[in-house]
């Protein structure tokens, strides 16, 4: 049998502290007194209860963790109770909760247990219920399903009871204030410096760009890093099904959609949200991600008069981005056929960023291809620059992209040699980067 280490013991005990100083507070206390009072006043006023309370005969002992305890005691009456503390943390970016006594947590990429558990199944549905209610939500047996945005910009979701058959299931995917820049993410090798030079000038240069990966691959992230280059002039509307984007221009309208209310009413879905964009005279338009019959309005929004537009959407390679798009713009098309939809496709879209989650965590774009156009019915794609996992190296092809003159235009063609390591000017293979 594993011995118990003195941690653990002394973890254990105020576990147990917890319920048994939470109800004698809340005795102590008068409601109106506790609304009044900020954070700090709260603890404090706490703490000087449970000096009192310490001297009753039956009191667990709690050693010296006074303000600990205190801050607990405002996580479980304010606040969300054992995942107070992992939220503070900033070094968490997703909290994943399984039931009573499963929670885990991601730093830097990896997946790890920690050691939070609820009392019981009334308290994990208790706090599952008041993170919902603060974001006017509810989570019940009617209603048991939510996904919203946290005040702190953290998406939640929840699925509870009886849907989940061990306790309530809590996601919660957290998002770094103010994101991350191009620079930075080159700096911790999700990208090569050629690329993030490469994505500048896309970005300037008003091309459509599409991301696209997998679930927690990092589109989300990338999509808020190339909105820096959009200029401080251009008027910007973004949408989301909850407000993950942070852009640091200006002029930005941002949008949520709505989910319906408890009868059922009141939904507002992404597509009805890109068409009333399309009225609120945007320079780009930037959709957090295109999951449904709203890619056909994404894709019009690029072809007339929007360029520089972006959006994010599931698929696994370029190849398959194509056939997700031309899929999505089938469900609210009607009866569009194939051949006009892949040419929408093709019209609209100029780059397509594929980023990819391995297994030690770390995030990289795996591809940036060029969509060249049709040859009879197949998209052309052309990757610019490649990742080989093989090698953990960053390739280029230094193929001349398709819309090179577009970024001659506006004054941005060394730039994009250079990115390159373009060998000389005018030339179709611009030269090798290894």
């Amino acid at each position: 049998m594993q011995a118990v280490t003195p941690e653990a013991a002394a973890r254990d005990r105020f576990e147990v502290a917890v319920p048994w100083y939470h109800g004698r507070v809340l005795e102590a206390m008068d409601p109106e007194t506790v609304a009044a009072l900020d954070d700090d006043g709260f603890i404090e006023t706490v703490q000087a209860i449970i000096r009192q309370l310490e001297t009753v005969p039956d009191a667990p002992p709690i050693g010296s963790a006074h303000a600990l305890l205190a801050r607990r005691l405002l996580d479980e009456m304010r606040g969300l109770g054992p995942l107070g503390p992992l939220l503070r943390d900033p070094g968490i970016s997703d909290i994943l909760v399984n039931g009573l006594a499963s929670v885990y947590v991601e730093r830097e990429g990896r997946l790890n247990k920690v050691d939070v558990k609820f009392r019981d199944a009334d308290h994990l549905t208790r706090i599952a219920k008041r993170m919902a209610e603060g974001v006017g939500r509810r989570v019940d047996e009617l209603s048991p399903m939510c996904d919203a945005r946290l005040a702190d910009g953290s998406r939640v979701n929840i699925i509870g009871p009886p849907l989940a058959i061990d306790g309530a299931a809590i996601s919660i995917r957290r998002f770094r204030k103010g994101g991350f820049s191009i620079d930075e993410l080159a700096r911790a090798g999700t990208m090569h410096p050629g690329m993030a030079t490469l994505l500048e000038v896309a970005g300037k240069a008003q091309l459509n760009i599409v991301v696209a990966g997998g679930t927690g691959s990092g589109k989300t992230t990338l999509l808020n890093a190339l909105s820096d280059n959009i200029g401080v002039e251009e008027r910007v509307v973004t949408l989301e099904d909850a407000a993950e984007l942070s852009l640091r221009q200006p002029h930005v309208v941002r949008l949520e959609t709505r989910a319906p209310s408890a009868e059922g009413a009141g939904e507002i879905h992404m597509r009805d949200l890109l068409k009333n964009a399309l009225r609120m005279r945007p320079d780009r338009i930037i959709v957090g991600e295109v999951r449904g019959p709203e890619a056909l309005e994404a894709l019009q929004a690029m072809n007339t008069g929007h360029p520089g537009s972006m959006f994010t959407v599931h698929a696994n390679n370029p190849r398959d981005t194509i056939r997700r798009l031309e899929y999505l713009v089938m469900m609210g098309s009607g009866e569009m056929p194939l051949s006009a939809i892949r040419h929408q496709v093709v019209s609209a879209v100029d780059l397509i960023v594929q980023v990819a989650r391995f297994r030690d965590g770390k995030r990289r774009i795996i591809s940036i291809t060029d969509l060249a156009g049709l040859e009879g019915d197949v998209p052309v794609l052309e990757d610019i620059w490649s990742y080989d996992p093989s090698a953990d190296r960053f390739n280029c092809a230094g193929t001349r992209p398709s819309w090179t003159d577009r970024v001659n235009d506006m004054g941005l063609g060394d730039l994009l040699k250079s990115s390159m390591g373009a060998t000389g000017p005018g030339s179709t293979r611009w030269g090798q980067v290894r």
